[in-house]
């Protein structure tokens, strides 16, 4: 398993604080996209926005966080 990996599996619990660090060491567009995620989560949306930018993605509403993560998750796992 992967550190992304690992950082999904925390997101799809909750867990961002943990994810959050792993995510901040990573700096793919994944790790990216992981850490915007994180900040939605936290509901700093305008950091959320930041990493997402980073990301090359447009940022969602925060309702949308579960298909975020379910999104990433099917990325990363494309490869």
């Amino acid at each position: 398993m992967t550190s992304l990996d690992e950082a999904i599996r925390l997101l799809e619990r909750g867990d961002w604080q943990a994810a959050h660090g792993i995510v901040q060491k990573d700096s793919s567009s994944l790790g990216r996209w992981a850490h915007g995620i994180v900040h939605i989560m936290e509901g700093d949306m305008r950091n959320a926005g930041h990493w997402y930018g980073r990301a090359g993605r447009d940022l969602p509403d925060a309702s949308a966080v579960d298909a975020e993560i379910a999104a990433l998750k099917a990325e990363a796992a494309a490869g």
